[in-house]
């Protein structure tokens, strides 16, 4: 008998972060528990013991022993289930290259700016904001059509690596659009992006794993009531 894995996952509902594993496990076929935490009440003791220096989710935990950060996370589900369901990262240094760069400009330039334009107060910076924010989805435009090479997916004829980081933030996307009528993807400049974004949310394997848009959107809604109600008293 071979041995057995136990595989356990901690997020919450709503995080484009979580959702990144989730869409892994279930590329890969992996059985999983899933812990649903709450971030603004009080944090399980397994998820403080797992991830004690940023104390965040998502947290995987293989046979006891936790991995941290979403994209770490989809790596080693990756590397760990390599026999199992398609390969997420591309078979190619210099296409994994690719991959791990513009991933990481999605997570630390072009999100840290939708974020501020979600969050500042001041008119002037959340232009500026929303300007970078088009600005790089420009440039991701660019780069789906220079990495897919005209299939489907940035990963190819499958959903991989740059897929699920990107894509982990579209109903994200389609929740702000739903609140505040912001369009963020335009099928006038960024046709191949939103064909794409059109082709992954309706993916079985993602379908079965992201919220619903309108869930979100009413979240977001009762975030922003919270914001200006701690605003109002400060």
């Amino acid at each position: 008998m071979g041995e057995i894995m136990e595989v356990k996952l901690l997020g919450v509902w709503y995080s484009p972060y979580a959702i990144r594993p989730k869409i892994a496990l279930h590329l890969k076929s992996v059985e999983y528990d899933y812990v649903e935490e709450d971030l603004f009440g009080s944090k399980s003791e397994l998820l403080l013991k797992s991830n004690p220096v940023y104390k965040k989710v998502p947290v995987l935990i293989h046979n006891n022993t936790p991995v941290c950060e979403s994209l770490n996370i989809v790596e080693y589900i990756d590397e760990t289930w390599n026999s199992s369901g398609p390969s997420i990262l591309p078979s190619h240094p210099h296409d994994r290259a690719l991959s791990r760069f513009w991933s990481s400009f999605v997570d630390n330039k072009w999100f840290p700016a939708l974020k501020l334009a979600a969050i500042t107060k001041s008119e002037d910076a959340k232009a500026k904001a929303m300007e970078e924010v088009e600005e790089g989805l420009l440039q991701l435009e660019d780069a789906f059509v220079s990495i897919s090479k005209g299939k489907p997916f940035f990963g190819g004829e499958a959903i991989g690596f740059m897929d699920i980081c990107l894509g982990s933030f579209l109903v994200l996307l389609k929740a702000r659009e739903e609140l505040k009528g912001e369009k963020l993807l335009d099928e006038s400049r960024t046709p191949s992006l939103c064909k794409w974004a059109g082709k992954f949310l309706s993916d079985d394997t993602v379908k079965n794993v992201v919220p619903e848009i309108n869930k979100v959107a009413e979240f977001l809604r009762e975030l922003e009531v919270r914001a200006q109600s701690a605003a109002s008293r400060s």
